[in-house]
């Protein structure tokens, strides 16, 4: 009985790795719809996981479900509060919903723990630019 239970769960663990790597393909794509879909199984066996929850949140991201991306990349913030890229894409999904302000603190903060990162100081001043040309 416990040698068919262990056959279940590694092929149970086998299908959700491939699943998630074929997940990551589809979003890699541009295909977010379809990724969602097949992260679903992922989903019910290791949502608690940070790197299904940057991967359901980059693929809530690219087809404009903008809450529930943010909703994503704040639960991997909770697992790990360092997490700079976390943060990076937590501010670029504040800053598709307009709210500037918040954009800028995470990403703020994603840039100065990822300092040397170009795509970071990049992302920081087109912040930077848009809160000023508003204020003006």
């Amino acid at each position: 009985m416990e040698l068919v239970r262990n056959v279940v769960l590694a092929m149970t663990t086998e299908g959700t790795v491939q699943a998630f790597r074929r997940a990551e393909r589809l979003v890699s794509q541009r295909r977010p719809l379809e990724a969602l879909r097949v992260l679903e199984p992922v989903i019910s066996v290791a949502e608690d996981e940070p790197s299904v929850q940057l991967l359901l949140g980059r693929a809530y991201f690219f087809s404009a479900q903008l809450k529930r991306a943010e909703q994503a990349f704040r639960r991997i913030l909770e697992f790990d509060p360092s997490d700079h890229y976390a943060r990076l894409v937590l501010g670029r999904t504040l800053q598709r919903q307009g709210r500037y302000n918040e954009a800028r603190a995470q990403i703020r903060l994603a840039t100065t723990m990822q300092p040397h990162d170009p795509a970071y100081q990049e992302a920081l001043s087109e912040i930077n630019a848009h809160i000023a040309t508003r204020s003006a």
